[in-house]
C-alpha cells in the first residue's frame, strides 16, 4: 500500500488545543489507511531555535521546519494543515527568547536597537522567525490568502463550476443571535505600561489565577471574548431540529 503523508503544524498559544484534541482523532481515523500524519515544529521558539544552531548543543539543535514546508508547499504531493500561528511581534519574540534562555538554550539577544553592524545582523535573522515571516512561506501570500502556485495550476488544468442551486435544498448558514465570541468581544487601551492577571471566578465566588503577571505596553490594546455554554448549547439544539 503506497504511504500518502499529511504534515501537521505544531504552533504556540491556544490553536496548540487542537494539537492535544484534534491531532490524537485524525491519527486514528488515519491508522491503517495507508496515511501518515507527521508533525513539524513552526511555532515561535521552534523557529527561533532552527535559526541559531550555532548557539545550541547538539541536542537541543532541531531542524529549520518552515524552510522545509516552504520547499513541500510548491510541490503537488503537498498536504500541509496549517494551525493559526501567533503574531510573534517584538515583544512576543523578546519574551519567547527569554523563556528560551531560561531553560538553559543559549539563543542571543534580539538587539532592539541596531547600533552596530552586528547588531544589524541579528535582526535580519530574527526577521525570519517573525510572524509575518510565515504565511508567505506556506501560502505564498499574507493578508489576501493567494492559493500556493500549485493549487492554481491545478484548478487551471481541472476547472469546476458550482452546481445548480436547487430551492429545496436543505443546506442553511446560521449564526448564534448573542453569547457567542462575537457579541462580546470587549477591547479596552492600556494608558500606560501596566500588568494583568487572568483570574477565574467560580459560581461560588472561590478565584482561581489562571496566570499572575503578563505585561502591558503603553498604548497597548488588550482584547477578551467568552463563549456562554448554555446559549451555545441551545442554539445546537435548535439546528438539530
Amino acid at each position: 500500500m503506497a504511504t500518502h503523508k499529511i504534515i501537521w503544524t505544531e504552533i504556540d498559544e491556544a490553536p496548540a488545543l487542537a494539537t492535544y484534541s484534534l491531532l490524537p482523532i485524525i491519527q486514528a481515523f488515519t491508522k491503517g489507511t495507508g496515511v501518515e500524519v507527521e508533525t513539524k515544529d513552526i511555532s515561535l521558539a521552534g523557529r527561533i531555535l532552527a535559526n541559531f544552531p550555532e548557539h545550541l548543543t547538539e541536542a537541543q539543535r532541531i531542524p529549520d521546519c518552515l524552510t522545509q514546508l516552504g520547499e513541500l508547499a510548491l510541490k503537488p504531493e503537498a498536504n500541509i494543515i496549517k494551525l493559526p500561528n501567533i503574531s510573534a511581534s517584538i515583544p512576543q519574540l523578546i519574551a519567547a527568547i527569554k523563556e528560551l534562555q531560561a531553560q538553559g538554550f543559549a539563543v542571543p539577544d534580539y538587539p532592539e536597537q541596531a547600533i552596530s553592524e552586528a547588531d544589524k545582523a541579528l535582526q535580519q535573522r530574527f526577521a525570519k522567525v517573525l510572524g509575518s515571516a510565515v504565511n508567505p512561506v506556506l501560502r505564498e501570500g499574507n493578508s489576501d490568502r493567494r492559493a500556493p502556485l500549485s493549487v492554481k495550476n491545478f484548478a487551471k488544468k481541472h476547472p469546476h463550476k458550482m452546481g445548480a442551486w436547487a430551492p429545496d435544498s436543505k443546506s442553511r448558514v446560521a449564526a448564534m443571535a448573542g453569547g457567542d465570541f462575537y457579541g462580546n468581544e470587549t477591547s479596552a487601551l492600556i494608558p500606560k505600561a501596566a500588568t494583568a492577571r487572568i483570574e477565574f471566578v467560580g459560581q461560588d465566588g472561590t478565584v482561581k489565577v489562571l496566570k499572575e503577571k503578563t505585561a502591558l505596553l503603553d498604548g497597548e490594546i488588550i482584547d477578551s471574548a467568552v463563549m456562554n455554554v448554555a446559549a451555545m448549547r441551545a442554539f445546537m439544539r435548535n439546528r438539530s431540529t
